[in-house]
């Protein structure tokens, strides 16, 4: 008898992503938040001071949980490779052309040389509606989608029904607005993932071997 395999969405903790929020299994929502990064080793003492300051009295004035994740990535040239390519056919010119195919080759070798890394810094905000006889605490899963807290759950869901999904988002924004008000008093720009943005960036997240598939030039 051949053996029952389980489909590989049973494994991810996502139900839907609905409005830019991201809806559990277990009814609880996510919400994540793109944040910039502060060339910190540029500033003055009394600058790191005050964003130090700032940041310890944002986390402090919270009254619930966050997660901060930072994610890593190896730089994918090849669609600017493909850009530069194309402004070389463009090219009428036969020095310019000349010049762009040489600069191709060196941004080539120099990124095949050198490990190049990006880096993407998020914020994971949650909600979950409260029930009686909640016991709180957090546990997380484990694998990919553990990084982006969607294995923890700090109360215990009572089960979200389509017409309290409005109710819990306005519970969710809210708290989405205080971490957006005192990352930027701390010199911090944000900006909300929306739906296409969540799925994009979990898709890449549990297919990472996308990167290394050949890119379609139009």
């Amino acid at each position: 008898m051949a053996e029952k395999t389980n489909a590989t969405q049973e494994f991810v903790p996502i139900k839907e992503v609905k409005d830019g929020i991201i809806v559990l299994k277990d009814d609880s929502m996510r919400a994540l938040l793109l944040c910039s990064s502060l060339n910190f080793s540029l500033k003055s003492e009394d600058e790191k001071n005050a964003i130090l300051l700032q940041f310890q009295d944002f986390l402090n004035s919270l009254d619930f949980s966050i997660e901060i994740v930072i994610q890593s990535r190896k730089l994918d040239i090849r669609p600017y490779i493909a850009l530069l390519e194309g402004q070389e056919k463009a090219q009428t010119n036969n020095l310019m052309k000349i010049q762009v195919r040489e600069y191709i080759e060196f941004v080539r070798s120099f990124t095949e040389s050198t490990n190049i890394m990006t880096k993407n810094f998020f914020i994971v905000v949650p909600y979950t509606p409260a029930v009686l006889g909640s016991t709180g605490g957090e546990s997380g899963l484990k694998g990919l989608a553990a990084q982006f807290g969607l294995g923890k759950k700090t109360e215990t869901s009572a089960g979200v029904s389509s017409s309290g999904f409005d109710e819990n988002r306005t519970q969710l924004e809210e708290r989405m607005s205080v971490v957006e008000q005192g990352l930027v008093r701390s010199g911090i720009r944000v900006a909300r993932l929306g739906t296409e943005e969540v799925i994009e960036l979990f898709y890449k997240a549990f297919n990472p071997g996308e990167t290394e598939k050949p890119i379609k030039i139009a």
